[in-house]
């Protein structure tokens, strides 16, 4: 046996074990056996039936035997080859008697039987009524509903798994194992709805071999071998009945397989313990039952024997359970008593105990808590889902998942978003209501509590979701308390996306363009610039709105300019340049006009002078004369937006890096381009020029 094991164990090793077994049932049905070998092969049918059926009943949940569709195909595909190769022998030696098909099929036919054909066709009648129309047809339903509401199910399972991956509950690599977990199972019963066809088609092949068998022996029998009709139908009728017996019951074994597995729960459990468990675990069943069957037993004319027997019986389980249950409820207090009186070891400290910071945290108070709670239907992690897959394609990375935590510091409806740790955004919500937003020009007033949309600052009332028509009807934007902190969290995240980026994301970057351009990368990192000289680069373009999503071109400018250049400001001005075609789409869409605001030349060569005479590119300035630019830009921004124009400087490229950073949180709605950054066919239109002042 170790020496048969040995060598499947090394044709499988090689590869050779499947075309080895289709040319071995192929050859089966082709090649004339002698009875040895069918009884050894049937002899191997019925314990191959007898192990697939206790792996079934072993497996701890389905997907532990996920091969079991193949193998009831091979199973399937074996049985039959035998069939072919046995009705050969019973066809062409039958007349010898019935021991012409070998010892296995004559025990079937004389001992299971007695030798009587009658009572052998009522047997597998009946046995085949049991595998068709019991096992085999409720297998195949079973199959067929749990593929399909498996299937329908993947997508919420999917979802919660995002969910879950968001608030960060898993991590990265748990949610993949799941993910896949997910899609073995949808292809399992998926694959367990067409095999339970395969068990099915055997059942009906079993009638029909029978009746072939018959036939053709009778009339073989009578018309080639001169036959009487009663020598003839004992001796064909019982080897095709033993026949029919000994595919008929490793038949029944599979079909119980597949209905077993079919059936099982996708849980981790025993079959045994289950079975056990959820049976007998309530006593009151089994007293009950004792007394229904004392009370039978104890009627005149019932077998007062068997059913007083079998009422003592459940009687002395039910009190040996309820004993059991006893003891260890004592046990389970004693421990609980016994426990405060033990000294606690103190634990050691580790670097376990220091908690990282949460990149990306969302703190909530205890009444927002079914926002987040996906079993009382709480949509904020989906949304929170969609914040991060949306903010990923726009900025061009995978944004970190949002670190959900209940915060009994804040109050009931009050949440916090936080970044490395660091509060940067705090508002509160009621989720029994919903904000109506003022975009500027409303119809109407409306009742409710007045409060600011903590994205944008907007006026916005807390209305009843009764009111959302009338509110709509008036010109307000309403948007349920989930979406109002979807929203914020996504403002907040675009704000700080330079925050949000580090080595770890630009190397997955690099990595994943190393898979379409590894020589690109190869020289630019080391060999060319260290890797956090590209992380601020990179920073760089987010902190001004700029999305990294063409890392190529990003690459191949740093590259080039890298051999000369190495402060990280410079090299993000000619990677602006670069980008300018999609740095202006953002700004204007795919208009060709491209109305600018420019400085006068006077004020330009003041500042441009100012800058080359400083160090390191910074710019001394007079405060008065920066204060009347100021407020010119201001203006002249305030006219742009009135006109329904968007805002656009443009100034010298030596001067853009520093006007950005003054007016980027003293003017809101201004961009600040250079001329090199504007594209060839954009016709520049000249809407105001901003000089010194008075």
């Amino acid at each position: 046996m170790e020496a048969v094991l040995h060598n499947i164990q090394h044709l499988g090793r090689r590869g050779l074990v499947a075309p080895f077994l289709v040319i071995a049932m192929l050859a089966m049905m082709v090649v004339p056996l002698p009875p040895i070998f069918l009884d050894m092969l049937f002899t191997f049918n019925i314990s191959l039936s007898i192990i697939i059926l206790l792996v079934s009943i072993y497996a701890s949940r389905p997907l532990d035997f996920v091969i079991f569709p193949t193998i009831i195909l091979v199973a399937t595909l074996f049985r039959l080859a035998l069939n072919v190769a046995s009705t050969r022998i019973v066809l062409l030696e039958g007349h010898t008697g019935t021991g012409a098909a070998g010892n296995v099929i004559e025990a079937f036919g004389e001992f299971v039987i007695g030798g009587n054909y009658a009572v052998g066709l009522v047997v597998f009648s009946i046995l085949v009524i049991i595998n068709f129309v019991v096992v085999t047809k409720g297998a195949g339903r079973v199959s067929e509903v749990s593929a399909r509401f498996t299937l329908d199910a993947m997508p919420g399972k999917q979802m919660a798994i995002d969910a879950d991956l968001n608030s960060g509950i898993i991590t990265q690599d748990e949610a993949r194992l799941r993910r896949e977990e997910i899609a073995s199972e949808a292809d399992f019963y998926g694959s367990m709805d067409g095999a339970s066809k395969f068990v099915r088609g055997d059942a009906v092949a079993g009638i029909l071999i029978l009746i072939i068998n018959i036939a053709g022996g009778l009339t073989i029998g009578m018309a080639q071998h001169d036959m009487v009709l009663g020598d003839a139908v004992r001796n064909y009728s019982l080897l095709t009945i033993g026949d029919g017996l000994v595919a008929q019951i490793p038949s029944l074994l599979l079909s119980s397989a597949t209905a077993i597995i079919i059936t099982r729960d996708s849980s981790k459990h025993d079959l045994g313990s289950q079975v056990f468990s959820q049976l007998f675990e309530n006593t009151r069943v089994l007293w009950v039952t004792a007394a229904i069957m004392a009370i039978i037993g104890v009627i005149p004319g019932m077998p007062n024997v068997a059913f007083l027997t079998l009422a003592a019986v459940c009687a002395g389980s039910a009190k040996l359970l309820d004993r059991r249950q006893e003891e260890a409820e004592v046990r389970e207090r004693v421990q609980v008593e016994e426990a405060p009186t033990k000294p606690a070891e103190p634990k050691e400290l580790s670097w376990d105990d220091v908690q990282p910071v949460d990149l990306i945290g969302l703190e909530v108070g205890y009444g927002l808590i079914p926002m987040v709670d996906r079993n009382q239907d709480g949509q904020l992690l989906n949304r929170i889902k969609g914040v991060r897959k949306k903010l990923s394609q726009e900025l061009g990375f995978l944004v970190h998942s949002v670190h959900i935590r209940d915060n009994l510091d804040l109050n009931p409806n009050a949440y916090r978003i936080t970044l490395m740790g660091v509060p940067v955004g705090e508002s509160e919500v009621y989720p029994d209501r919903e904000m109506a937003i003022n975009p500027g020009q409303v119809y109407g007033d409306l009742q409710g509590t007045k409060t600011k949309d903590p994205a944008f600052g907007l006026d916005a009332i807390w209305i009843d979701p009764g009111q959302r028509d009338h509110a709509q009807t008036l010109g307000y934007t309403v948007v349920d308390p989930t979406t109002v902190i979807a929203t914020h969290l996504n403002q907040l995240l675009h704000d700080n996306a330079a925050d949000l980026i580090g080595h770890e994301e630009v190397q997955q970057l690099l990595d994943k363009l190393a898979a379409q351009s590894p020589k690109l990368v190869e020289d630019l990192v080391p060999k060319l610039l260290p890797l956090s000289v590209v992380v601020k680069v990179m920073q760089n373009l987010l902190g001004e709105g700029v999305p990294i999503r063409d890392v190529r071109t990003i690459a191949e400018v740093l590259a080039e300019q890298g051999g000369r250049i190495q402060d990280p400001g410079a090299l993000t001005e000619a990677v602006r340049i670069a980008l300018g075609r999609s740095i202006v789409q953002k700004v204007i869409g795919i208009e060709q006009d491209l109305p600018v605001i420019t400085l006068e030349p006077a004020l330009e060569q003041l500042l441009m002078q100012s800058v080359q005479g400083s160090a390191q590119g910074a710019l001394g300035v007079e405060p008065g004369l920066a204060d009347r630019m100021f407020k010119s830009l201001e203006e002249v921004v305030r006219q742009q937006e009135m006109a329904g124009q968007p805002a656009i400087l443009v100034v010298a490229p030596p001067l853009r890096l520093w006007l950005a950073q003054l007016v980027k949180h003293s003017i809101s709605g201004l961009t600040v381009l250079s001329y090199s950054e504007i594209p060839d066919n954009k016709n520049i239109k000249v809407v105001a020029a901003v000089g010194a002042g008075e």
